[in-house]
């Protein structure tokens, strides 16, 4: 079978039956890293020894009729904010290269390995996650897989990049504003913002703690049921993981949105995208039958204090080390941490008084329906270090404003599946949300239309070709 392009559930299946082992299989995927990482540049890591050790040992476990897990040989990396023993935990920065190697595995590596999977790499992303654009100034750009002259998205890019490129079917990133939704739009693939609290972040390199979510990025809607239900379960190391019993979703996804109330988020969310988001929610819309709107109160304004709490949380997080080594940081990312500590309490204080009236008129809302659609970005791919695109008239900057249709969503912290619909020239993708704990219900939508043929995780036009587009 071609690894490269295979999904998460058919290497597991293959390596359970013995038609292929997981030693070939991630002999296979280190190969793809070594000949397609120079040009994609996802990966800052590559863990050959600890991967095919790892691979071995699922081999032996299946030639002595041990039992294996769901996601047995299936290579995985993750954004170089997890704790990866022996490595230390960049979080895309210059300083943290200091760091003294981790001394263990974040919790979701170590339930994703429980269940058979196998840690291949740490992937790149933007300076301390404050970024859109998967740009990084001290490991380079994230490059798309569908066009290397375009940004991958970020802050997640090194996760988007190596699964939309066949580096790995399966990745973890963060999300605090859109930082695994942004990735898989522009790069075309499937990915998880669970509800805040669902999956653990122990051991991993905070942004904002009042924001931060982690999941998975992959090629279809079944992979990201699996590895979220692998991760699954609390954790008493991360003080906000709630103690709610597991519940799998891969079971339940084949139900589709069967008896689902399904509409459009309008207003805010319908004004100023681009063509290409346009059509894409149309085309998501349509195949569902949604033709509804629900107008979301005051998202705009929900935007703007996710970026009060956002600076001034981070800007908190990060005092002493703009203190002590200013010049060390990406310029961009210095200069709004710097802003953020100077926001005053008080403008905090009722940034956090609207997110609660906002959070309860939203969730006032799942009463009438059970999911809503959405852009996920105002546009496609732009160009590696363009700085401003033109929206309604108005000249935005690219970096604040990929964020734009994300912010408003994680700031309540509801789950939220990215599904990408394969424009040409290129991918974009349209949010699936649903009510808090109702990963299942998005998860739902999202194979319906994949079922349906409405969105797919589309091979790279370019192939092995490293050249971009002209």
């Amino acid at each position: 079978m071609d690894t490269a392009w295979a999904h998460a559930s058919e290497i597991a299946a293959a390596v359970t039956d013995g038609h292929t082992s997981a030693s070939a299989v991630v002999r296979a995927a280190l190969a793809r890293i070594a000949a397609d990482n120079p040009v994609l540049n996802a990966f800052t890591a590559v863990l050959e020894d600890r991967a095919l050790a790892k691979a071995r040992a699922i081999d032996a476990a299946r030639l002595a009729g041990h039992p294996l897990g769901a996601l047995a040989g299936v290579p995985f990396a993750v954004k170089n904010l997890f704790d990866v023993a022996g490595l230390p935990t960049l979080a895309g920065s210059k300083i943290n290269r200091e760091r003294a190697p981790a001394p263990r595995d974040a919790t979701l590596i170590a339930r994703l390995e429980a269940n058979g999977a196998v840690l291949v790499g740490a992937l790149n992303m933007g300076e301390y996650a404050y970024d859109f654009t998967g740009e990084n100034v001290h490991y380079g750009p994230s490059r798309n897989p569908h066009d290397v002259a375009r940004m991958t998205g970020g802050s997640s890019g090194g996760s988007g990049g190596a699964v939309a490129g066949g580096l790995v079917p399966l990745a973890l990133g963060s999300d605090t504003n859109g930082s695994i939704r942004v990735p898989a739009s522009l790069c075309g693939v499937f990915g998880l913002k669970p509800t805040y609290g669902r999956l653990s972040r122990a051991h991993t390199f905070p942004f904002v703690a009042s924001l931060d979510h982690l999941g998975p990025l992959a090629r279809s809607t079944r992979d990201l049921a699996l590895a979220y239900d692998a991760m699954q379960g609390h954790d008493g190391d991360d003080p906000v993981c709630a103690a709610r019993s597991v519940e799998p979703v891969a079971p339940e996804i084949a139900r589709g949105s069967e008896g689902l109330r399904i509409t459009i988020a309008g207003g805010y969310f319908r004004a100023g995208v681009f063509p290409e988001a346009q059509n894409a929610l149309a085309r998501v819309a349509a195949a569902l039958g949604a033709a509804t709107e629900i107008e979301l109160p005051q998202a705009k304004r929900a935007r703007a204090a996710a970026y009060v709490i956002t600076a001034a949380e981070g800007g908190a997080l990060h005092l002493a080390r703009l203190r002590a080594r200013a010049h060390d940081f990406d310029p961009a990312v210095r200069d709004r941490l710097i802003a953020g500590a100077m926001i005053p309490a008080a403008l905090v204080t009722k940034a956090q008084k609207f997110r609660r009236w906002y959070r309860e008129q939203v969730l006032a809302l799942f009463a009438d329906v059970d999911a809503v659609l959405a852009p996920a970005t105002p546009c496609a791919a732009p160009l590696i270090g363009q700085q401003t695109f033109v929206l309604d008239g108005v000249e935005l900057a690219v970096r604040a404003n990929l964020g734009l249709y994300t912010q408003p969503i994680s700031f309540i912290g509801l789950p939220v599946v990215a599904v990408p619909v394969p424009l040409e020239p290129m991918p974009i993708g349209v949010q699936i949300i649903a009510a808090p704990w109702r990963e299942d219900v998005a998860l739902r939508v999202a194979y319906a239309l994949e079922q349906a043929g409405a969105v797919a995780a589309s091979k790279p036009p370019l192939g092995r070709d490293k050249q971009p587009r002209q």
